[in-house]
């Protein structure tokens, strides 16, 4: 039996300033992937929301190696598992946080 699983994490992506929004137009190509915010500095916040880790590590890796991206971290990473319709809704039963920082 397939595990119904949702894995959540967030990103901060820094590019070079001047290419912000090519890279957000970019990023936002991305299945699953949302843009939450950025600065003028160059900073971009991106959330995807995927049913497998391995297109999270996919994802980074691709946006790490667009040109003008200096770097690609992490920042946080939660699965929701064995999720129900009540589950969905509240978010809260069957969680598990990693690699908070």
């Amino acid at each position: 039996m397939a595990l119904n699983e949702v894995h959540i994490s967030s990103l901060v992506v820094h590019v070079a300033p001047e290419h912000l929004d090519a890279i957000k137009t970019q990023i936002i190509q991305y299945e699953n992937a949302e843009i939450y915010g950025d600065s003028p500095e160059g900073k971009i916040v991106v959330v995807l929301e995927t049913q497998n880790q391995g297109f999270i590590t996919e994802t980074i890796d691709a946006i790490n190696n667009l040109p003008n991206v200096l770097s690609t971290v992490l920042v946080y990473h939660q699965i929701e598992t064995d999720l129900d319709d009540a589950d969905m809704d509240t978010g809260i039963k069957h969680s598990q946080t990693e690699g908070e920082v």
